[in-house]
């Protein structure tokens, strides 16, 4: 309880917080710049000024914590990476020279790349497959719901809930775990299934994929109630199944938005760290990027040169994928 009072207590200051900044801001522009003067010119300028300055004050928290959690921590990951293990002493290019030679760089550069392949394809398609099935169904807005649900469960508290769907007791135990309590049912051996190199792997993902394929649903949906109802009218017309339809008049029509879904699943994956650390901890041949940077940075004694080393990997990855995301969706909002 003292948790969830703390919690609203300081979503109470930060509202109230908020409320005093706009309002007191407000205020010292208007006495700044008072929009009744003794003349119309010299009110009309102070309009002006005061029109030019307002925006500013708006945007002015978000551009403090904007430079203070992102640009700052970029510039200092820069700066670490090319000092030792304290950040005291420069040694040039040493951390990017072992990084191409660490194994276990290597392992989670293969790891990425696999859930790059599956995670976006799997997400997206079935978003797209849910948001074309729940369209038409009589309870399609109950199933969305369902659907959508586990967007709202952190990655570690969807990462608990699978726990129990992988988990493992020894041959001749009661099995809690779902799906060892299905092999069982069936006369099969239960398996540590996280605990198999590779194929753990996919277990992980299945996580992710549960999770944003109600974003990617929602997102979708919209995109194709947007479809003109005249060219599926017309195809209907020219005797098109419902397999030619969705596939050759409607994605092709929604595409862009596809490819939106695609690349923000993208980054998310190529930022995925909460599921591995709380599913395997990196054993088992299933570690990633953000995991092995947390490694290096925060346990072994720490080694910020390393770990800041592949920070900037996964900035490097990230930034190209969300400038052509951002750039894309511009184009989708003005209809290019």
């Amino acid at each position: 309880m003292n948790q969830l009072w703390m919690a609203l207590l300081t979503i109470a200051l930060g509202i109230a917080g908020a409320v005093v900044y706009f309002w007191g801001a407000n205020a010292i522009l208007d006495r700044i710049f008072p929009s009744r003067a003794p003349d119309m010119q010299t009110a009309s300028r102070n309009i002006r000024r005061a029109a030019l300055v307002r925006p500013w004050l708006f945007l002015a928290p978000a551009l403090f914590a904007l430079c203070l959690y992102l640009v700052y921590p970029v510039i200092a990951s820069t700066w670490l990476a090319f000092h030792d293990r304290s950040g005291d002493r420069f040694v040039g290019l040493d951390n990017f020279r072992w990084l191409l030679g660490d194994a276990g760089f290597r392992e989670s550069m293969f790891n990425n790349f696999l859930w790059l392949l599956v995670v976006p394809a799997a997400s997206t398609f079935l978003g797209l497959l849910a948001a074309a099935l729940t369209d038409r169904i009589a309870w399609g807005n109950l199933a969305k719901s369902l659907i959508f649900m586990p967007m709202a469960i952190s990655f570690v508290g969807a990462a608990v809930i699978w726990k129990f769907v992988y988990d493992y007791r020894a041959a001749g135990s009661d099995q809690i775990g779902i799906l060892n309590a299905i092999v069982v049912a069936f006369g099969g051996e239960p398996q540590a299934w996280i605990a198999i190199p590779f194929w753990n792997n996919f277990l992980l993902m299945a996580i992710l994929v549960w999770i944003q394929t109600g974003f990617a649903m929602v997102i979708l949906s919209a995109a194709l109630r947007g479809i003109p109802e005249e060219t599926i009218e017309a195809a209907v017309l020219d005797g098109a199944s419902g397999v030619q339809i969705f596939f050759r008049i409607m994605v092709p029509q929604i595409w862009g938005t596809i490819a939106v879904v695609w690349t923000t699943i993208t980054i998310t994956v190529l930022k995925v760290f909460d599921i591995v650390l709380a599913m395997t901890n990196g054993q088992w041949n299933s570690n990633v990027l953000a995991n092995l940077m947390f490694d290096w940075m925060f346990r072994g004694g720490g080694d910020f040169g390393r770990g800041a080393t592949i920070a900037l990997v996964i900035m490097v990855l990230v930034v190209p994928i969300m400038i052509w995301n951002i750039r894309n969706a511009r184009r989708e909002m003005e209809g290019k």
